[in-house]
């Protein structure tokens, strides 16, 4: 049996519910998978690279074969690097789709032997981003059920929203 592996990338600023799904689901199908904050240093996040990383290893600690990179440069050289031949990509609403070819056929030119597969969100988590979170929970709403506790603690404390 040949060893799976594939990479899940993002931003994950923070890691939502809908992040979790695809993760979830994505592990069940690959013997590695291996989840990949990718650095952009055009953007300003709310959470750093490394507070990320911890968000999302606390969310996936369920899952044995999950583990969580970041990197700053091609997404395309970071699978070569860890010896990916997959990149996983969730889709929310035929809105993502035109944004995902353009990134897929980008990656496709650079690295012929990287695929991209798309997987669809479950409607439950269809409407979930992480900017609509963060922009929720400045206002101190309930975004429990949106994401993960220990992330719904995090957004908090960084809006000062605990007391």
């Amino acid at each position: 049996m040949v060893n799976t592996k594939a990479v899940i990338p993002g931003s994950f600023d923070p890691i939502t519910n809908g992040h979790i799904d695809i993760i979830e689901r994505s592990a069940d199908r690959f013997d590695e998978l291996l989840v990949c904050v990718l650095r952009n240093s055009n953007k300003k996040g709310t959470f750093t690279p490394e507070e990320r990383i911890e968000l999302i290893q606390s969310s996936v600690a369920h899952l044995p074969n999950v583990t969580v990179h970041s990197y700053g440069g091609l997404l395309v050289d970071f699978c070569d690097k860890m010896g990916a031949t997959t990149i996983i990509r969730g889709l929310r609403a035929v809105s993502d789709f035109e944004y995902e070819l353009r990134l897929t056929s980008m990656n496709k030119k650079l690295n012929e032997k990287v695929e991209t597969l798309y997987m669809m969100t479950s409607t439950d988590y269809s409407f979930i981003s992480s900017s609509v979170v963060k922009e929720v929970a400045q206002y101190d709403a309930n975004i429990s059920e949106f994401v993960p506790p220990q992330v719904e603690k995090a957004l908090l404390e960084k809006f000062n929203h605990l007391n």
